[in-house]
């Protein structure tokens, strides 16, 4: 992947409604200099991040989980928080060099002011004061020279799949932590996201070493269907017509990564009392959740917050131990992506727009992973 180049004097910085998320448009500013730093503080260059549906799930769920509150923006206004790559361009933070490469969870911007706290050799903890009651789990960032994972030439798909994989990791974990809430079936719904793939991957690839015996459903789109059959992470692949045709009879769960309350409801009432766990993860199709009843049969529907999970096993494992189930796991995913998945960069203000907007309405081939960039035009 190229790198960009040096950063300009002007701050680039996208921004959207945060009621109305068509509506968005780009800001410039003077950029922040290395005079402006306090002490302990990183001036970093946003070089590249990528942009997913997830990153729509972060502005869709962004007040009820306070994603605006990372990079908080003016009145009506949000930033979106991405995940990418980006390089030291000055330092007044013992023990951090100008030039180091840090991945990390970013603003849609071309420039981030941090102030480390917990500095290790692995990495450091953003300790700004409006950041500090928010998960550390967004707050790390991670420095690419020691990390196990880091590779240059695969940074690409880092950006796009790392914390997306690992929310699927941690999903994985939590309903086999659980028993899989007793189901025998487990339904995801927009199967061909990249989550739900994920998901799908560990659950089908660690099957042989568990004692459950389970089968994984995914629903997803006449479009998407022959693609997400061909990845055989699924046991079997519907189409949202067919959620009828499955076997009310069956103790299922249902993960939903679509957020199309019509479909919810369709699943609710399908399954019923066998519907022991509704698990609510993204929202690809954000704008018709809503359109899910207040009352529905089964188990009532639970938001997954990645975190909290991470947290407890962070606690029983203990950090390196964590970092290397992940990096296991992450090793033979990268293998199974790295055969199908098209990465496409899209450098530049007019690039970030275009591609946020094919996202926002589900115009996005599931194949296809973009990189985007706002340091240069």
């Amino acid at each position: 992947m190229n790198r960009s180049p040096a950063p300009s004097t002007q701050q680039r910085t996208f921004v959207v409604n945060r009621r109305h998320f068509e509506q968005s448009r780009q800001l410039s500013a003077p950029a922040p200099t290395p005079e402006q730093l306090q002490p302990g503080q990183l001036l970093l260059a946003v070089d590249r991040f990528a942009f997913t549906a997830n990153n729509i799930t972060y502005a869709a769920m962004g007040k009820a989980l306070r994603y605006w509150e990372f990079f908080p923006a003016e009145g009506e206004e949000g930033i979106i928080p991405v995940w990418g790559f980006a390089d030291v361009i000055a330092s007044r933070c013992e023990g951090i060099e100008v030039g180091e490469r840090i991945y990390g969870y970013y603003p849609m911007a071309s420039h981030l002011r941090v102030e480390p706290v917990q500095v290790s050799d692995a990495s450091f903890v953003d300790g700004s004061e409006h950041r500090r009651s928010l998960p550390v789990i967004y707050n790390q960032y991670i420095r690419s020279a020691v990390d196990p994972i880091y590779r240059a030439d695969t940074e690409a798909l880092q950006m796009l799949l790392r914390p997306l994989f690992t929310t699927s990791f941690l999903l994985d974990d939590f309903f086999i932590d659980n028993q899989l809430f007793g189901a025998r079936s487990l339904v995801l719904t927009s199967a061909s996201s990249k989550t739900a793939l994920g998901m799908a991957f560990l659950l089908s690839q660690q099957r042989d070493q568990r004692t459950l015996d389970y089968e994984v459903v995914g629903l997803t789109s006449a479009r998407n269907r022959a693609f997400v059959e061909s990845l055989g992470c699924y046991d079997r692949v519907l189409e949202y017509g067919a959620v009828e045709s499955l076997d009310p009879g069956v103790a299922t769960a249902i993960v939903d990564f679509a957020g199309m309350g019509e479909l919810l409801g369709r699943l609710h009432r399908h399954f019923d009392t066998q519907l022991t766990y509704s698990c609510l993860v993204g929202a690809a199709h954000w704008d018709a959740r809503a359109g899910a009843p207040a009352e529905l049969p089964g188990a009532a529907p639970e938001m997954f917050f990645a975190p909290t999970q991470a947290q407890k096993r962070l606690k029983e494992w203990g950090g390196a131990a964590f970092q290397q189930r992940v990096a296991t796991a992450w090793a033979t995913f990268l293998d199974f992506v790295g055969g199908w998945m098209r990465v496409e960069e899209a450098l530049g203000g007019e690039a970030a727009e275009r591609v946020y907007q094919q996202t926002l309405a589900g115009d996005i081939d599931p194949q296809t992973g973009y990189i985007l960039s706002l340091r240069q035009d």
